[in-house]
């Protein structure tokens, strides 16, 4: 599977600074210090729907991480999947009527459309779970010999108490596992199992559902979690930066995929930080395909709304915030955003130097992109004000703004 072009990323003078992130695992912020190759994997979309700003708020986090390190001069191996064939997938396919690989083939276009107009950078491997399979199939059986997973009806799942760091991603008592686990995607109060937070790794061939050969697993196809595991240590290995994606992941997916992979290779742990971002709701609740309440980023492009202003929307919402899309959010963005290509091009403008340094300073504090807007407004009403002799700094400010926050003025 091809991922989407990529944007330039323009160069800046001088070195950005390490990144400190707050990590899930152990509640509060740590200092990543890669080395010269970032690692990062970020959990895809399930393609049945459009993207909807939940989603891009989620890349656009991702994407400034990408950013951040990229100031830092390193390389960034980042990794994302397609969860191109999956429960709520099919359901989509035959309540439409459509086929199911064609659904999931055109609402894959459409993401790669969006993240494109958006400027967020692609990732190195863009992999779908369909593609994956014949690299899940034996991580499966090996967890089955390791005594890690078991047969039930002729599914096979994964058992928690194989990992003795089994919760230590998330932090939830049993109790609130078990409704989340519900809730995204488990079957907890299924008979049989072992334990009721145990995840399925393989499904078996159900009549009228697409299947693929699994070896001494039989026919089926791959659960949620293993998924990602496989994609992950494949491409990154073990011990990678940052496992990202949306805090409704936290539990069950990241927890889950934290374990297989330990139980798999017997090393811990495998993501150093687990980056997880806010929700943003519409009308009171959580934009997501169930509800129904979503704003998609492909019908604000079809209405003539500037990508660059949607950008300026996300980032002026703290990636662990939850927020409510409102259209008063938009408003604010597209005027920011007249504002700020207005101040670059002017021929002169006070010294930007300093206001590089707070854009890289913000951004290192845990993606405080909110402070990075606020600092940049600062250098525009200064211009508006006193004007400014150097005539380097709206170029400066420009090459900034796109760099660092994905923003083309």
């Amino acid at each position: 599977m091809h991922a989407w072009p990529a944007s330039e990323v323009p160069a800046l003078p001088g070195r950005g600074r390490d990144l400190r992130i707050h990590d899930t695992a152990t509640g509060g912020l740590v200092t990543l210090q890669p080395g010269p190759v970032a690692r990062i994997y970020v959990c895809g979309i399930t393609p049945y729907d459009a993207t909807h700003m939940g989603h891009a708020a989620t890349y656009n986090a991702f994407d400034l991480v990408q950013r951040v390190w990229l100031d830092t001069k390193r390389q960034v191996h980042y990794v994302q999947n397609v969860t191109d064939v999956d429960d709520p997938l099919l359901e989509r396919a035959q309540r439409d009527n459509v086929d199911w690989v064609r659904l999931a083939e055109r609402e894959t276009a459409l993401f790669r459309e969006d993240m494109t107009a958006l400027r967020m950078l692609p990732p190195r491997h863009y992999v779908g779970a369909v593609e994956a399979i014949p690299g899940i199939v034996p991580l499966v059986e090996r967890l089955r010999d390791l005594g890690a997973a078991y047969e039930l009806e002729g599914d096979v799942y994964f058992s928690v108490e194989s990992d003795p760091h089994f919760g230590e991603v998330s932090h939830l008592d049993a109790e609130t596992m078990r409704l989340l686990s519900a809730e995204r995607g488990g079957d907890p109060d299924r008979p049989g199992k072992k334990n009721p937070l145990d995840p399925v790794l393989w499904l078996a061939a159900r009549d009228g559902e697409p299947s693929w050969d699994g070896g001494s697993l039989g026919r089926g196809r791959p659960g949620w979690h293993i998924e990602c595991v496989a994609i992950a240590l494949k491409h990154l290995g073990m011990g990678f930066d940052i496992q990202g994606g949306g805090s409704d992941l936290a539990f069950p997916h990241h927890e889950m995929g934290a374990s297989h992979a330990q139980v798999l290779t017997g090393e811990f742990p495998m993501a150093k930080a687990y980056v997880h971002a806010g929700m943003v709701a519409l009308d009171g609740e959580k934009m997501s395909k169930s509800k129904g309440n979503l704003v998609f980023v492909s019908q604000l492009r079809r209405d003539g709304v500037d990508p660059a202003a949607i950008r300026l929307a996300l980032l002026a919402h703290h990636y662990r915030s939850d927020w409510e899309w409102t259209d008063q959010v938009l408003q604010d963005a597209v005027a920011r955003l007249g504002r700020w290509r207005s101040a670059v091009s002017r021929p002169d403008g006070p010294p930007a130097d300093a206001l590089l340094e707070e854009i890289r300073e913000a951004l290192a504090d845990d993606l405080n992109a909110p402070a990075a807007l606020a600092a940049v407004d600062r250098w525009v009403a200064l211009q508006q004000e006193r004007g400014g002799d150097d005539t380097g700094a709206p170029g400066l400010v420009s090459r900034a703004v796109d760099a660092l926050l994905g923003v083309a003025l």
